[in-house]
C-alpha cells in the first residue's frame, strides 16, 4: 500500500515523496486559482463599464506585490513576475469574456 500523504519538502527522502508533494501542491494551487477566477466573475458583475476591466495601475501593483512577497519567501522574483504577468493577463481576458456574457 502506497502512502500518498504529502510530506514537507525538507522531510522528503525520495523522488516519489517529492512528486506526491508536488501533485498535492498543484491541486491546492488549482483550488486557489478557482477562487481567484471567482473573484474575476464578481468583478465582471460589479464593474459598470467594460473599460474598467483593464487597470494597468492595479496590474502593476499586483505583480510588484507578488515579486516582493516571493523575494521574502526565497522564491525567484523573476519567475514569479513572469507567472503573475500571465495570471493577471489571463484574468483580465477571462473577466472581459464574463463582462460580455453577463450583459448579452
Amino acid at each position: 500500500m502506497t502512502d500518498n500523504t504529502a510530506k514537507a519538502p525538507e522531510e522528503c527522502e525520495s523522488m516519489t515523496e517529492v512528486r506526491i508533494g508536488v501533485d498535492a501542491t498543484d491541486r491546492e494551487l488549482l483550488a486557489l486559482l478557482e477562487r481567484r477566477f471567482g473573484y474575476m466573475r464578481a468583478a465582471a458583475r460589479i464593474k459598470t463599464t467594460r473599460d474598467a476591466v483593464r487597470d494597468e495601475e492595479r496590474k502593476a501593483s499586483v505583480i510588484n506585490a507578488a515579486v516582493k512577497d516571493a523575494k521574502v519567501r526565497g522564491v525567484p522574483g523573476d519567475v514569479i513576475a513572469d507567472i503573475w504577468e500571465r495570471l493577471v493577463e489571463g484574468s483580465i481576458a477571462y473577466e472581459l469574456v464574463e463582462w460580455d456574457h453577463i450583459r448579452d
